[in-house]
């Protein structure tokens, strides 16, 4: 994330000859522009990324039924993140006489806090004490954050529009809706932060333009009260009209309907339908192995080692590794020493990145042996570069 201020002026971004423009975020070993990037990122929308696969149940089960079955036989009761998985749940279902079919969406009253931008919020910098319940936006003081009235004016900062920029500090005082769109309409959206690295970097952004003041950032609290049964992070909805039509919280659990195309219906989770199952295609192996032994294990019972092609890719290995018994995770990631660079051993160039500080993007040391790399189980699970003989926990892609 940069953080310069460039107030109100933007700086056109890097081009080639050809007028290509360049992600800063990506440092193709190419040196050429995201071509390469986005043609990977396509093949990830209609591929790789389809995290799981589905299985239909043409067994009449209630919905606490159907979810042990799919616990004890599969992952879980169907999650589904996009419309993408929802046309490969619809794919599943091979009885085209069904009337109604189970998913995994339950009625829990579930608040959760959410990024303007739409992200989840993977990760938080609270302060003691902190949300304390009552209020539902978010502020930063002194780098922690705090729930305080949407209402309450406070001077912002909004993520630019322009890669090069980063960060534009907004010295009105407005709540936070007006802030937002403020932002929204002059640059991008109310400020995310999405890891230690970024909180640290706009607590200097802060300190550097002398900003003394409560900034609002763009984290609000969402009252959300369905939740997936795996507990993902999934807020995609596909709700039929009018629904969920709750009745008096009677129907508290969620069905598909063919004669609506598939939208979503609130029912009785006493009610018995068929339903779909998921099964994970990130599989989260709990041996503790050197990176050799862990590639030999996926290769030899699924596919390869995970490859991280992109942010969602990104996200859903990181709600994979919050099950790990190690502080890391080996992914697919390796480091030859011959040419200098990461590659991914799927054969793909590592575009999309997503480091630690101090990690995989300077010299490797080559002489106490090869380099590999994992992701953090903790703290906000970006990628390290560990030596081969290290022991770890990894995750192995499933593609059949």
């Amino acid at each position: 994330m940069a953080t310069q201020n460039l107030m109100e002026s933007d700086s056109p971004s890097s081009s080639d000859d050809a007028g290509h423009k360049y992600h800063p975020a990506c440092e193709c070993a190419t040196g050429k522009d995201c071509r390469l990037r986005d043609m990977l990122d396509t093949l990830c929308s209609v591929s790789e990324c389809v995290q799981r696969q589905y299985h239909f149940i043409n067994v009449l089960k209630t919905w606490t039924e159907a979810q042990r079955f799919c616990r004890e036989n599969y992952t879980d009761l169907a999650t589904v993140d996009n419309m993408n998985d929802m046309n490969e749940l619809k794919k599943s279902v091979k009885d085209g006489g069904v009337q109604y079919i189970w998913i995994g969406l339950q009625r829990k009253d579930v608040d959760k806090w959410q990024w303007s931008s739409g992200e989840p919020a993977l990760y938080l910098n609270w302060g003691s004490g902190q949300p304390d319940g009552r209020d539902e936006c978010a502020m930063m003081r002194s780098g922690k954050w705090e729930d305080w009235p949407c209402s309450n004016n406070l001077t912002f900062i909004c993520n630019s529009s322009n890669m090069n920029t980063g960060l534009i500090f907004v010295n009105q005082t407005k709540n936070w809706r007006d802030a937002q769109s403020y932002c929204r309409q002059n640059h991008t959206d109310l400020v995310s932060v999405r890891n230690q690295n970024e909180n640290q970097q706009i607590q200097k952004f802060i300190n550097d333009n002398h900003i003394s003041n409560d900034v609002w950032i763009g984290l609000f609290r969402v009252r959300d009260p369905w939740q997936w049964s795996d507990q993902s992070n999934s807020s995609f909805r596909d709700w039929n009209t009018d629904e969920p039509n709750i009745i008096g919280k009677l129907k508290n659990c969620t069905v598909i309907g063919p004669n609506t195309l598939g939208k979503w219906h609130a029912d009785s989770c006493n009610s018995q339908y068929p339903f779909v199952c998921h099964e994970d295609k990130l599989i989260l192996i709990n041996e503790t192995l050197t990176w050799p032994e862990a590639l030999r294990h996926c290769r030899q019972n699924y596919t390869d080692l995970v490859s991280v092609h992109s942010e969602e890719m990104q996200r859903r290995v990181m709600n994979v590794v919050k099950r790990a018994s190690t502080e890391a995770v080996w992914l697919g990631l390796r480091h030859s020493c011959t040419v200098g660079l990461w590659f991914w051993v799927s054969g793909e160039t590592v575009c999309y990145q997503n480091w630690a500080p101090g990690n995989g993007t300077g010299d490797e040391d080559c002489e106490s042996g090869v380099r590999s790399g994992a992701v953090q189980s903790g703290e906000d699970q970006r990628w390290i570069s560990r030596p081969e003989h290290h022991k770890l926990n990894f995750i192995c892609r499933n593609d059949e």
